[in-house]
């Protein structure tokens, strides 16, 4: 844990980056050569702290991109030293954040004919050319333009000569569930690119392949592949990169038949050990969790008891009686041969695992190691 002059309140996740810099070298050898990859580090790196994993990307030269979802995201990410090219996947509005991103270096998203107007203006605000990726809608019923729409686009910011559609990309909702979908959404988006290239102009990027796809189905590939929950460990076949801990603040022994937390959820079917730990829902340990999870304690599984509470839950000690006050606990990761995977509390909370990493809360504290 780091030293008391970091924070004082003992709960805080652990971001191991050499795990990331080995999932980052383990993708890599899976895809061919001279595809490129985007590491998406958007919510805060999925939770995980996008600066420290952005710059681990950028020191170790495992990724060529980053990808944000604003223009917020990617400003945090320059101050902090980045200089890697960062596309931001979202769509942009108010369209003056196009000023923003062009000033600095951030690459937008143009997903519609206004968008498209709208970063004509801010190049010739600023008088210098600016680049762009096209989004183009497939299936997703998200944000993108239709085929059609997206010529009509890329050929009114070539025409203009101030905007580069350096990138045209989509996006698959059903990577990791369906084949046949994905493939045809893959379908839909080449005939665009044919239709792009009929029109004179092709990007140097073509991409469609997050994680799942691009792991799975060689032909989603492309030119780029934009990697989040495999670079994390969050998919299978990589390593965890973040643990959740915290410790144990108080400890008592209560009655059978005596009840713990709001609504009197648990009530002792023995004399029962409860060890409070400082963490809750307002550090995104989900409320859902209450009476449904574990957490571990010297090395062995204690079930959280009661309700979960804004800043504390509690957990059933009684069968680790050498337990005291600051002993560890461990909400997600390993202790001793145990371990918590996210996915497990994901399953608990009905949550997919990187809905519970990124929303743990700003409050609790990234702490990297080696």
């Amino acid at each position: 844990m780091a030293t008391s002059r970091r924070f004082f309140r003992p709960t805080w996740a652990e971001i191991r980056l050499g795990a990331l810099r080995d999932n980052l070298r383990r993708f890599r050898r899976r895809m061919p050569g001279g595809v490129k990859i985007l590491f998406v580090v958007k919510g805060n790196g999925y939770g995980h702290g996008a600066a420290a994993c952005a710059r681990a990307a950028q020191r170790s030269g495992g990724a060529d991109w980053l990808g944000v979802s604003s223009v917020e995201e990617g400003v945090c990410l320059r101050e902090a030293g980045i200089r890697m090219p960062i596309l931001i996947l979202g769509s942009l509005y108010p369209f003056e954040s196009f000023l923003a991103a062009a000033e600095f270096g951030l690459t937008p998203t143009v997903a519609s004919l206004d968008s498209a107007r709208r970063l004509v203006d801010a190049a010739k605000r600023l008088g210098r050319r600016v680049a762009c990726h096209l989004k183009v809608e497939t299936g997703m019923g998200r944000i993108g333009m239709s085929p059609a729409a997206a010529v009509g686009a890329a050929e009114y910011l070539v025409g203009g000569g101030l905007v580069e559609c350096s990138g045209v990309y989509t996006h698959f909702s059903c990577a990791e569930t369906d084949r046949a979908f994905v493939f045809a959404q893959l379908r839909r988006f080449r005939l665009c690119l044919a239709e792009l290239a009929r029109a004179g102009v092709t990007p140097r990027l073509r991409h469609a392949a997050n994680s799942a796809a691009a792991l799975r189905f060689p032909a989603a590939r492309l030119d780029l592949v934009r990697p989040g929950l495999a670079l994390y460990g969050l998919y299978p076949g990589f390593s965890p990169v973040l643990s959740l801990k915290s410790k144990v603040v108080f400890l008592k022994t209560i009655p059978k038949g005596s009840v713990v937390g709001y609504g009197a959820t648990f009530r002792a079917r023995r004399p029962t050990r409860v060890a409070t730990i400082p963490i809750g829902y307002a550090d995104g340990y989900p409320r859902r969790l209450s009476n449904r999870s574990c957490v571990l304690l010297g090395g062995r599984r204690c079930p959280v008891i009661g309700t979960v509470s804004m800043d504390m839950l509690m957990l059933d000690a009684t069968d680790v009686p050498a337990a005291r006050v600051g002993d560890d606990a461990v909400l997600i990761g390993r202790q001793g041969r145990a371990e918590i995977p996210v996915g497990e509390l994901a399953a608990a909370a009905r949550a997919i695992p990187y809905e519970i990493t990124t929303a743990l809360a700003a409050r609790v504290p990234r702490v990297a190691v080696p």
